[in-house]
């Protein structure tokens, strides 16, 4: 995708407008591939001019609308079969400043395409494509603050095991960093994150979540040092949340799952949704939770 056919190029500008929306721009494209549907190597250059347009671009809201009203919607070819598990956090700049990042991902009904949201009002939110051998599979969770100088993620490029990340870049990841294995029954199958870490006075704490027998999702906890998050301090060895009887029928049956979580007033709330039907939450004393991670300390 770094270069287009020049040729490709001049036909799409001769016949778009200065202004266009994506919709025109798509349409046009089809049309283009149709009449050159004998060549694949320029529709290849037509899919990436698609491709580029699709991976930059900036949405933005009126000043007079509820927070309610600003939901965004799939817009492109490679978001159609919808956008989801976005992860919010608050990011604090070296200089103090204040920004809003969202991991999410792109599904095409084939292809997953992480991408990256930033706001710092929640009425504009600019979104770019994710790069790297770390910028694979679901699960991206960037944490709030830069550690020793770097941007810190979390990921799951396997589909099995948690990893992190260390980057100059915000949306470029490579040498994903192996840092946690499925370890017990409830979450044999695959592990993930549930959100971005926290950070506490302890650790970075993680919420996760574990797939073990008959697909059953499950939540747990994990507690990382503070200064290198590649070290585990604590865990969690049984789940902080399943599935009760009322919560495991649903369009995802046996499930509970989480995007992020917050402290409030020496609480965890952790909101999770229900096997795709419905949402609920749940809090846990933060000390309780901390000290007993750290019960379980391996080191």
């Amino acid at each position: 995708y770094a270069q287009i056919d020049p040729s490709v190029l001049e036909e799409i500008e001769a016949k778009l407008d200065d202004k266009f929306e994506y919709t025109a721009l798509s349409n046009l494209i089809k049309d283009s591939k149709s009449l050159h549907k004998d060549n694949p190597i320029k529709s290849v250059e037509f899919d990436k001019v698609l491709w580029l347009s699709d991976t930059y671009h900036t949405i933005s809201f009126s000043k007079d609308t509820d927070i309610s009203d600003r939901v965004i919607f799939p817009i492109s070819e490679f978001e159609r079969k919808g956008i989801e598990d976005a992860r919010f956090v608050k990011f604090i700049k070296d200089d103090g400043r204040v920004v809003y990042y969202a991991t999410y991902t792109a599904f095409d009904g084939s292809l997953i395409i992480p991408k990256l949201v930033q706001t710092e009002d929640f009425y504009e939110f600019k979104v770019i494509p994710l790069y790297g051998d770390g910028a694979q599979n679901k699960n991206l969770a960037l944490f709030p603050r830069k550690i020793n100088g770097k941007y810190v993620m979390m990921s799951r490029i396997d589909g099995w095991n948690n990893y992190i990340m260390f980057s100059d870049k915000v949306n470029v990841w490579e040498n994903p960093i192996l840092l946690k294995q499925p370890r017990y029954c409830w979450e044999l199958v695959q592990i993930g994150n549930c959100g971005s870490p926290i950070e506490t006075d302890k650790g970075w704490l993680v919420i996760t979540h574990g797939v073990g027998p008959m697909r059953r999702y499950c939540i747990g906890a994990v507690l990382l040092d503070l200064e290198d998050p590649t070290k585990e301090i604590g865990h969690l060895m049984e789940p902080l949340i399943i599935p009760n009887n009322d919560e495991r029928e649903g369009y995802v049956p046996n499930v509970v799952y989480s995007c992020g979580s917050i402290i409030s007033n020496g609480e965890l709330i952790i909101p999770y949704g229900l096997s795709d039907y419905s949402s609920s939450f749940a809090t846990v004393n933060l000390e309780l939770l901390l000290n007993r991670l750290l019960e379980n300390n391996d080191k």
